[in-house]
């Protein structure tokens, strides 16, 4: 029988994504402040990005592993606590070193937190219900992606630039306080222990150093693209995170191949939803994350704006992105992959629309403002690929691996994330020194819209496969 109190457990989920998400895109527009503020060097911001999502990157499998194992429930709490104590203490940071360090930590509560989400939800919702949790999720991710640039230009706009950037990290604290409250009524005693073994799966264990292995080599992956100021040298480190990624897999392997339980079954791999799911969502990432960042970068240094105006500019992209996520999670199960098909065409068209908006703003003939409606089609893009794709990748994954898989799948997220805002950026930044904003935004765009194309062959591949097995399984009957 479903669990009675499955929608409150999730609505306390949603809080608490709503807090991690708001403090990621609200960043994105008050590193101007925080330079001012703290007489920052660009290193510095550079590592209140990065610090972030190195941490939340190098713990989700890990993390998600855990709250299999241990409970899912007390590891929740415990995210939230960290990420919410380390918001404090970003807001009262005397120095970028103090902040950085308090980033670090924010990081490590959110890749604590998120896996036991997704796990949580895979664990207390089936079939059609999954979907729709899926869909609120995917709306609350839409609503803080919007909410969070806003929020941080009406806060430096109203508290000034000396001081503002602190209040958008004290923000999180009555939301992170609320978030807690509600889990400790609601999930104790009966949901405290969420995920935790039964007597059968005794055998079962936290696979130490397969977490460890795991955790270097996403390290590795990651660090070349995040810290692009230490030299060449940092790039040997993807042959050697690489090398990393294939002893974990093998030392999976064989930790299985003992009678042991390994954090991640390779096995799964084998499902071609998942393997195939957690590959859209890396290249999709790799191209459509980087479009925020271009255009906050283009609307501030590019034009002059304000940083409440680069909130602004973005804001219908994704309160439609929030709709569009809601309506695609109570129509998954009847669409299935064709709507991942679609949102990637949307994303397309808002990319191809946004670049000749570019183009007219610079020869006079259109107002940037008309990126509104453009960008518009990526947001709605976002909701109609990111809850279908969650839902449908995680579908056959076996419950007592459904936070160690989701950890799976964010970590491609977030690899595809930092590659895809290093090279793209780094592409704009190279054009912008030779021929000026318009030409770099642009080209920005254009290797997003390469990423999206891949994206797009992918996922049309997999949905082919999809009616023919569907179809198959129709003759059968």
């Amino acid at each position: 029988m479903p669990d009675p109190g499955r929608w409150r457990i999730l609505s306390v989920l949603l809080v608490a994504i709503f807090m991690s998400l708001v403090s990621v895109s609200i960043v994105n527009v008050v590193l101007p402040s925080i330079q001012i503020g703290l007489g920052a060097s660009d290193s510095d911001l550079q590592w209140v990005l990065s610090g972030y999502a190195l941490t939340f990157g190098v713990v989700l499998v890990a993390a998600g592993r855990a709250g299999d194992i241990l409970g899912r429930g007390p590891l929740f709490i415990a995210g939230v606590a960290l990420f919410t104590l380390a918001s404090v203490a970003a807001g009262l940071a005397p120095d970028p070193l103090s902040l950085n360090i308090t980033r670090f930590l924010q990081g490590l509560g959110s890749g604590l937190l998120n896996p036991q989400a997704v796990g949580m939800i895979q664990q207390y919702f089936r079939g059609a219900e999954r979907g729709r949790a899926y869909g609120a999720l995917g709306s609350v991710i839409g609503i803080s992606v919007a909410i969070g640039p806003l929020l941080g230009g009406m806060i430096i706009e109203f508290v000034g630039v000396q001081e503002g950037w602190r209040w958008t990290f004290l923000v999180n604290v009555p939301v992170g306080i609320l978030a807690i409250v509600l889990a400790l009524a609601w999930f104790k005693p009966r949901h405290a222990g969420a995920g935790r073994p039964k007597a059968a799966d005794a055998d079962r264990d936290l696979d130490p150093l397969g977490a460890v292995l795991l955790g270097l080599a996403v390290l590795a992956l990651l660090l070349p693209f995040v810290e692009r100021g230490a030299g060449p040298w940092i790039w040997l480190l993807l042959p050697g995170g690489a090398a990393l990624l294939a002893l974990w897999a093998w030392w999976e392997h064989a930790y299985r191949s003992r009678g042991r339980s390994p954090m991640v079954d390779l096995r799964i791999f084998r499902t071609h939803s998942f393997s195939n799911g957690s590959l859209i969502a890396g290249l999709y990432f790799m191209g459509v994350t980087s479009v925020w960042v271009l255009v906050a970068l283009y609307i501030q240094q590019g034009l002059g704006g304000t940083a409440l105006e680069a909130g602004l500019i973005g804001l219908p992209a994704a309160l439609l992105g929030a709709y569009a996520s809601h309506w695609s999670g109570q129509r998954v199960l009847e669409h299935g992959r064709t709507s991942i098909v679609v949102g990637i065409l949307c994303a397309l068209l808002g990319l191809g629309l946004t670049i000749a908006v570019i183009q007219w703003e610079a020869a006079g003939v259109l107002s940037i403002w008309w990126m509104l409606l453009t960008l518009s089609f990526i947001g709605m893009a976002q909701g109609l690929i990111i809850t279908p794709n969650q839902t449908l990748t995680l579908a056959e994954v076996p419950l007592e691996y459904s936070g160690s898989a989701g950890g799976v799948l964010q970590t491609s997220q977030r690899i595809g994330t930092a590659v895809g805002i290093a090279v793209i950026t780094a592409v704009a930044f190279a054009v912008q020194a030779r021929a000026g904003w318009t030409a770099a935004i642009t080209a920005g765009l254009c290797v997003t819209a390469a990423s999206v194309v891949a994206t797009l062959l992918i996922a049309v591949a997999d949905a082919r496969r999809s009616s023919r097995l569907s179809a198959a399984s129709s003759g059968r009957r």
